[in-house]
């Protein structure tokens, strides 16, 4: 057998990348901001009170994503049965409240 013929049969190995600290940083960055331009609407006196309240909304909601995303650590691969039962869990979440909005205004 030949030196050629040998290495032909190793097999490949793949190498896992580590992700760093530079990632986190930048996700610790922009979750920063994202909290500091909540405080900002809220904190700002002549603003309208309903853009506010949407503005904060929807920085929290960014603020869920990224806490998940990155320091949960969801979106690596062989996260997804945790994801799945998150997802049910909003699901159950929502149909209870759509349900009590609906039993108290009936």
């Amino acid at each position: 057998m030949s030196a050629q013929d040998q290495t032909d049969q190793q097999p490949v190995k793949h190498r896992h990348r580590a992700e760093g600290p530079q990632k986190h940083v930048v996700v610790f960055i922009f979750s920063i901001i994202l909290t500091l331009i909540a405080f900002a609407a809220a904190a700002a006196g002549g603003v309208n009170t309903t853009f506010t309240i949407i503005l904060m909304v929807v920085m929290a909601i960014l603020q869920v994503f990224v806490q998940l995303g990155y320091w949960m650590h969801l979106k690596d691969k062989g996260h997804l049965m945790p994801i799945l039962f998150m997802a049910f869990g909003f699901f159950v979440a929502f149909t209870c409240i759509i349900m009590a909005l609906f039993w108290v205004w009936w």
